[in-house]
């Protein structure tokens, strides 16, 4: 039977889990509730030192009608631990969550329901956030943004795996995560461009939610942005025209990201001419007149959070610069070892 006309595709929910702790049993705890309970979980133990696996196994026997393999491997790093419980999954789906992650009960019927379209091969979830931290507001903000611009589409070309789903044989046909990701830092968007490249149909399902811990301070926040921006360089090399355009990220903060690495090599202008002191200083009214229509957007969701997002976002702006930057000069771009993409082996 064509799997894109079965009734009733099965699921497999896959757990990539590098020590976990008491976050796995929240989550397992979750998927045993679920509206539509999944045919199997996948726990991928990517080399914990804290007993995830055991954590898993010993839920498992509180809970034997629940269908759940752990598996352990090395530490290699998300992308290869979802890539190896894809490979030992049995279900049509493949659906990603994080191990940080609690799904409302609906969340895997609402993920599954768009495959009802036999054009759909990816779905993607949606983040919710009850953290009380400023900052952790402030990071579901600027995602809920990104998100009215992806309800404006029929499709999507960005997925991210904390709330993810896959038709499982398209998954393989098209190589799986590039483990030479070593972090979370980029390894969906790669896959989901790839799959926009083929021309194949993903959608959003904006009430898929799951609640996620967002970076709680300043410095953990600045420090996600860095990496993100340090790996892009390898997405962009591979995918060349999302550096333009893609139906996640906004052409504002690839501007503000530009102007940013602009910035450090225009204050050699200064001693150049009477008026070189513009450059530097035109540049950063850029990047502030730039960080405006996030800013009003947020003041209608929250006044308190607006009144710091000039300034939050000015500093990511020269983190990304400084995170695409480096990687630039480590060689994404050129390196033989990042030709072509590095697929699973099963």
């Amino acid at each position: 039977m064509d799997l894109a006309h079965k009734t009733r595709l099965t699921t497999s929910v896959v757990v990539p889990v590098y020590n976990a702790g008491e976050s796995l049993i929240r989550l397992l705890d979750a998927l045993a509730m679920q509206s539509r309970i999944p045919d199997e979980i996948v726990v991928v133990d990517d080399g914990s030192t804290d007993c995830s696996g055991d954590i898993a196994r010993q839920w498992h026997h509180r809970h034997p009608e629940i269908l759940l393999q752990v598996i352990r491997q090395a530490n290699q790093g998300p992308a290869a631990a979802r890539n190896r419980g894809t490979h030992q999954a049995t279900g049509d789906l493949v659906v990603f969550i994080d191990s940080d992650c609690i799904p409302l009960s609906d969340w895997l019927e609402k993920m599954a329901a768009p495959f009802a379209d036999p054009e759909v091969v990816g779905v993607q979830g949606a983040y919710r956030c009850n953290q009380p931290e400023w900052i952790a507001q402030f990071s579901q903000l600027e995602i809920e943004e990104r998100y009215t611009r992806m309800l404006r589409s029929p499709s999507i070309d960005f997925i991210g795996t904390y709330a993810a789903a896959y038709r499982r044989q398209i998954f393989f046909e098209k190589g799986g995560f590039d483990t030479r990701f070593p972090m979370a830092s980029g390894e969906d968007a790669e896959f989901s461009f790839r799959l926009a490249d083929h021309g194949l149909r993903m959608v959003f399902a904006p009430e898929a939610f799951v609640y996620h811990s967002h970076p709680d301070t300043l410095k953990r926040y600045l420090r996600q942005k860095y990496w993100r921006a340090y790996w892009r360089n390898l997405i962009y090399r591979q995918h060349f025209s999302r550096m333009w355009k893609d139906s996640y990220t906004p052409n504002t903060l690839k501007i503000q990201t530009l102007l940013g690495m602009l910035f450090f090599p225009s204050l050699a202008a200064i001693p150049l001419a009477s008026w070189g002191w513009m450059v530097p200083v035109g540049i950063l009214a850029a990047i502030f007149a730039l960080t405006l229509p996030f800013t009003f957007w947020v003041a209608k969701q929250s006044r308190t959070i607006a009144l710091g997002s000039p300034l939050i976002l000015f500093l990511r702006s020269f983190v990304l610069a400084i995170g695409a930057a480096h990687g630039f000069f480590m060689g994404l771009w050129v390196r033989k070892e990042y030709d072509g993409v590095q697929t699973p082996q099963a």
